[in-house]
């Protein structure tokens, strides 16, 4: 039942989106912000438990990045395989930031969360001879343990048998809404979200959902970058809110290039097509133009190494030959193979004029996975009472400073279902109004999602270095400063609406990204420093901490913490931090 407006976001920082106050309402215990494996899992949970359920989402309910993925879900089910073993390549890859109580969780809880996947409908391709879920390969596993469906296809499966689940439960959804800020009552408990609903949603513009519970799954922020195999949707909405709402995130810095995207060429933009890992799992081999392979050699599982070992190795042969790519050559599969277990990767690469069949296929990295975000404890619970946070806008510590392929779709079902039994666990409790919040932050042009991508692409790409990343935290401060003093001096401000919004997140996000990807002077993971090639155990053995100082709108607060330990969230906590 719709009521009238009660309200607008109260932040802990006192900064919210510039926007028109909701026109209209909903009522409910939880919120979910969010249609992929971790919000509609975390919604079916909720909803099951008994609490009346709201999904908002973005686009509509299946095209999110779960959708998207190709490879499949990491779980030991295989014969000979145990949790034990997914842990040790799990916390190799993460290159010494792994949480180790997270990850143990994960692998552990991971194999019967995707059996009960399975029995929501979600169906995995199986063994003709014997029945049982096929699994392979991919980077950075030393066994095969990987579960696709649909050939390459596993995500869209996984969407559609959750989708399929959410209507027959007949779960509340809000499609084609975007949501702007987080509601807080006068303690600064979570009160639900406003979000803008556009063009076939339920509602017209601005209006809120009012819930003592709001979990945040709403992707990841790849579109900060100009090339990524993030849709269009994936701009950074979920951490810049719960920034804004006084939450803390951590790990940013850390951005997943995938080392195997087609490459469509210098000045190619927006969402690039995937070349799963899947199909390196199975043998394919990366070459150069003169068909070497540069992979073996460099580590004991050459091509099927951790992904930032081999995005480096790319872009090391790259720099070597002045190459723009390398090549992917799985020719020796046949075609009866490619169209049986990669049907999606061969349709894409065809429609763009290369036929794997017969040529190698061009590949370089792009943008891919926020192994950061915001910072949860192992029940989803961010350092804002009632917020909680799953899937890729989170940062559980399982990723560390680099995901494991395929670990991504299973941190998103268990965790969601851990945030749903915390919640289940709570007595029920109405939801305060949120409290009006005069301060709003600058609205960023529609044109400065462009800028900020170019800033992001140059400066904090693949390769960083000091200059490039100063280059880049001076040019986002600039467009920051800009629009602040046009507020600030003149009352003047873009014109609130979806472009200005995400433009302004998306800003938000590099902002954090660049400061974190500064302070850490050292190569680890995913994250390479030109200027400081090593890993630092020593000096960097840690985690970044970033938030949005409660006294002053332009700073970025960031703090090491003491060690590699996953520091514990303690909602409301103010802990003393140093710029």
């Amino acid at each position: 039942m719709s009521t009238p407006g009660r309200g607008i976001p109260s932040g802990g920082t006192g900064i919210r989106l510039h926007a028109p106050a909701p026109g209209w309402s909903l009522d409910a215990d939880v919120v979910v912000v969010g249609s992929g494996v971790a919000g509609l899992t975390a919604a079916l949970r909720c909803a099951a438990a008994g609490r009346r359920t709201v999904v908002v989402t973005k686009a509509r309910l299946d095209d999110g990045s779960t959708r998207w993925a190709q490879g499949g879900i990491a779980a030991a089910l295989g014969e000979g395989d145990s949790p034990e073993q997914h842990l040790d390549d799990t916390l190799v890859a993460g290159a010494g930031l792994c949480d180790e109580e997270a990850v143990r969780l994960l692998v552990t809880e991971g194999p019967d969360a995707v059996r009960r996947l399975i029995a929501t409908g979600a169906v995995f391709d199986t063994s003709a001879e014997t029945g049982e879920i096929e699994l392979t390969r991919e980077g950075g596993h030393h066994r095969r343990r990987i579960a696709h469906a649909g050939g390459d296809a596993t995500g869209a499966e996984i969407s559609r048998a959750l989708v399929e689940a959410v209507h027959a439960a007949g779960i509340e959804t809000v499609e084609n809404a975007l949501v702007l800020d987080l509601l807080q009552d006068a303690q600064g408990r979570t009160a639900g979200v406003t979000l803008h609903v556009m063009g076939e949603g339920q509602h017209d513009g601005v209006g809120a959902v009012h819930a003592p519970a709001v979990i945040l799954a709403t992707g990841g922020m790849g579109q900060v970058f100009s090339a990524t195999t993030n849709p269009s949707v994936s701009t950074g909405d979920g951490v810049a809110l719960a920034l804004r709402a006084g939450a803390e995130v951590s790990d940013l810095e850390f951005v997943q290039f995938h080392p195997t995207v087609l490459f469509l060429g210098p000045d190619a933009e927006g969402q690039q097509p995937l070349v799963s890992e899947a199909v390196r799992g199975e043998g394919a081999h990366l070459v150069d133009a003169d068909g070497v392979r540069f992979m073996a050699g460099q580590h004991e599982l050459a091509e099927l190494a951790p992904r930032d070992i081999v995005a480096k190795g790319i872009m090391r042969r790259m720099q070597e030959q002045d190459a723009q790519h390398m090549y992917l050559d799985a020719r020796h599969f046949g075609a009866a193979m490619w169209e049986q277990r990669f049907p999606t990767i061969l349709a894409a690469c065809r429609s763009h004029g290369i036929d794997p069949v017969t040529e190698p296929i061009p590949v370089a990295p792009a943008a891919h996975y926020a192994s950061g975000g915001v910072r949860t404890d192992l029940h989803g619970r961010t350092t804002v009472p009632g917020l909680y946070a799953c899937g890729e806008v989170a940062c559980t510590g399982v990723h560390g400073a680099n995901r494991l392929a395929s670990n991504s779709l299973l941190e998103g079902l268990v965790f969601a279902e851990r945030i749903a039994d915390d919640i289940a666990a709570q007595a029920r409790t109405g939801g305060g109004p949120g409290i009006p919040v005069p301060s709003t932050g600058p609205l960023q042009p529609a044109g400065a999602r462009y800028e900020v991508q170019r800033i992001m692409t140059d400066g904090a790409g693949v390769l960083r270095s000091a200059a490039s990343l100063a280059a880049a935290a001076e040019a986002l401060e600039g467009l920051y400063a800009t629009a602040l003093n046009d507020l600030e001096a003149h009352g003047k401000t873009a014109e609130p609406g979806v472009d200005t919004w995400e433009a302004t997140n998306l800003l938000c996000v590099a902002r954090v990204l660049v400061a974190a990807a500064q302070r850490r002077e050292e190569t680890r993971g995913c994250h390479w420093r030109e200027d400081h090639p090593d890993r630092d155990d020593a000096r960097w053995r840690r985690h970044l901490v970033v938030r949005l100082s409660a006294t002053e709108k332009r700073a970025l607060v960031v703090v090491p913490t003491d060690s590699a330990d996953f520091p514990s969230v303690h909602p409301l906590s103010t802990p003393s931090l140093e710029q």
